[in-house]
């Protein structure tokens, strides 16, 4: 039986997952978020309870209750991701929306949201804690690692490599064979053709170095 889920994000990727999930008629138990003004609103009948150190909600974490880290800085997911370890040793669960469609021996580890129109090829391998926006496409054995972001409607062809903390814009094609490196980022409708230096920013078709 699949486990209710607790949600930390009440913003925009918040709004991502509660439809993910319920697309998946998993039941969420409610969402957690540090901004106070959210606290007592709801998004789409689902109660925003408090502040993610609240420990009314985190002792429900474990047996009764999974967690899913819904926002994209990964600073605070990393120490997120901490203190649910050390602390209720829990790792957060996938947020797959029903319509990605994922090859039978695609690999995708924890706590990743992959979101409508998706499309994970053939052994392809996603990292733990990564993004993959509406109606993107991870062809055949690429490997995305941690911490990564993928834009709306990009194309990953087969055997890329992406690297940890990466981010790539929406509408970026990546042709095959290509690394993009650590914390690189590529903007938005960029054509890469080329391997990409970890921590630079690439832009356009063909992408260069800005």
């Amino acid at each position: 039986m699949v486990k209710p889920v607790l949600i930390f994000g009440g913003k925009s990727f918040g709004k991502v997952a509660v439809e993910i999930f319920k697309s998946n008629q998993v039941e969420i138990f409610g969402i957690l978020d540090d901004d106070k003004d959210l606290h007592g609103t709801e998004i789409n009948d689902i109660s925003i309870l408090g502040a993610t150190d609240d420990e009314t909600y985190l002792k429900m974490l474990g047996d009764n209750c999974d967690a899913f880290l819904a926002f994209d800085d990964n600073r605070l997911k990393k120490s997120l991701i901490g203190l649910l370890n050390e602390n209720y040793k829990v790792m957060p669960v996938n947020a797959i929306h029903k319509s990605a469609t994922l090859a039978a021996s695609a690999e995708i580890h924890y706590g990743s949201l992959i979101n409508m129109g998706c499309c994970i090829g053939a052994n392809a391998q996603i990292g733990n804690h990564c993004i993959v926006n509406t109606g993107a496409l991870i062809d055949h054995e690429s490997k995305i690692a941690d911490y990564v972001q993928i834009g709306a409607n990009s194309v990953i062809n087969c055997n890329v490599t992406i690297e940890e903390g990466a981010f790539i814009g929406s509408g970026v094609t990546v042709v095959s064979g290509i690394t993009i490196g650590k914390n690189a980022r590529v903007g938005a409708g960029s054509v890469v053709i080329e391997n990409v230096k970890a921590g630079s920013t690439v832009f356009g078709n063909p992408a260069k170095a800005v």
